[in-house]
């Protein structure tokens, strides 16, 4: 039967294939391949045994994983280059101030936003972690949990900072280190500030080091624009795995918090377009441009694959300055992610504050809560990213027990995928606005 579901699978990507070539429309076949694939993934898992799903998932990866191993491949070539390039561009090196500080501010003050959504849905659906029966696979989680928090026993905020700054610039280029994005693209803006500093020396070869950059920028955005072609074959394969591997009576069990969890994150989109009208920006107009990379990041679960994709959408769709566009996407993959960073960790710990006697609905813990997760926030990229380590942060800072985070793991993918699509819209919101208030053209 493998056999037959492989063909079917073949058959489905020359139908994708069809529509985007008669179409020319990315999203639109995204959206299609999406939605192709989720129930692709179900009637796999209605139909067949688990020998047969394993097996037919193992070659549906060489799709789906070989196109998140694509993206990987060209993110650091990627940062590194872009960061560099837009660095060439500018006419002041304080520019990179200005530009910093306003994309970094967008993203810590809508993680905030995120934390406050977060805790108002807890109180609303009266959520608590009392009563919740840990199974056979959430006791395996939590003590992968128990595993990890050693690594954040001894977190600081300096810490975390200095951890940004990096060692060996070579080793970072592989992505051998969690903070290995923001410590490619310190040691890109510090090449970028040394190119300006000669170009005010020696204009002439200021002049040949910025074609020189400009040719490998190119070379490298021309490959990027290859694999973006890639990108409803390589979503429709993730999201047959999805819809295959899913615990359906999991998911129905902690129907509540998955349910609230889903209306913080439409909030949070909400929020984001009132920042974009306030700036004067259509939101309508802003979603119906970014939707294809927002529909990979859902399927994906991937801040840092869906880079890229975030990088060519700001400069090529959203018209964003090329500088503000690259600082934006780097920072946002890995600081002030408003869904794994804001949402996520902010619900666990008001869910879990009851059972240690602490009202989570006091105005002093609400307020503390806020300020340690938009805190955390800025450094999670310091311990390994993610949702699960954000939640770690939070919950030890506060002193709160951790087994919520293991008892969640059955439904873990599930609001995954809406955490990371509002991860990558708060990076390109930051971006956006940014460019807005800062005046900044497509190109300086």
């Amino acid at each position: 039967m493998s056999i037959l579901n492989l063909a079917l699978f073949a058959v489905l990507l020359l139908v994708l294939f069809s529509i985007y070539s008669k179409t020319q429309k990315l999203g639109l076949t995204v959206f299609i391949a999406l939605l192709l694939g989720l129930a692709s993934g179900a009637l796999l898992q209605i139909f067949y045994e688990k020998p047969t799903i394993d097996t037919t998932l193992d070659w549906v990866n060489l799709v789906g994983g070989g196109y998140v191993r694509l993206l990987q491949m060209i993110v650091m070539p990627l940062v590194f280059i872009s960061i560099l390039s837009a660095i060439t561009r500018l006419n002041q090196a304080k520019s990179l101030g200005k530009i910093s500080f306003s994309v970094l501010s967008v993203l810590l003050v809508t993680t905030a936003i995120s934390a406050t959504i977060g805790i108002a849905l807890v109180y609303l659906f009266d959520l608590s972690a009392e009563g919740l029966v840990a199974g056979e696979r959430e006791l395996a989680a939590q003590a992968r949990v128990d595993g990890r928090v050693g690594q954040v026993s001894n977190l600081s905020v300096p810490a975390m900072l200095v951890s940004f700054i990096p060692r060996n610039p070579f080793a970072e280029l592989t992505g051998a280190n969690p903070t290995s994005i923001i410590s490619t693209v310190i040691f890109s803006a510090f090449l970028g500030v040394a190119a300006l500093s000669l170009a005010k020396e020696d204009q002439n070869l200021g002049e040949r080091i910025a074609q020189g950059i400009e040719t490998l920028n190119k070379l490298v955005m021309r490959l990027v624009r290859f694999v973006i072609r890639l990108t409803p074959y390589g979503v429709f394969a993730l999201m047959i795995k999805m819809g295959a591997t899913s615990q359906w009576a999991d998911i129905v069990k902690l129907g509540n918090f998955i349910v609230a969890s889903y209306i913080a994150i439409i909030l949070m989109f909400i929020v984001h377009a009132i920042l974009l009208f306030f700036v004067k920006i259509n939101p309508l107009e802003y979603y119906k441009k970014v939707m294809p990379t927002l529909s990979f990041a859902f399927s994906s679960r991937s801040s840092a694959a869906t880079l890229p994709l975030n990088i060519e959408t700001q400069t090529n769709k959203l018209n964003n300055n090329h500088t503000i566009a690259n600082f934006s996407a780097t920072f946002g993959a890995t600081i002030g992610q408003n869904g794994c960073a804001g949402i996520y960790p902010a619900m666990l710990a008001a869910m879990v504050a009851p059972t240690v006697g602490i009202d989570p609905f006091s105005l002093q813990y609400i307020l503390t809560l806020i300020l340690v997760v938009t805190i955390s926030s800025f450094g999670i990229a310091g311990v390994g990213g993610g949702a699960t380590f954000a939640a770690i942060v939070v919950l030890s800072s506060l002193d709160l027990p951790l087994a919520l985070v293991g008892l969640l793991i059955s439904v873990e993918p599930l609001i995954d995928m809406g955490r990371t699509a509002l991860n990558v819209n708060g990076s390109m919101i930051a971006g956006t606005i940014s460019n807005k208030c800062l005046n900044k053209p497509n190109a300086i």
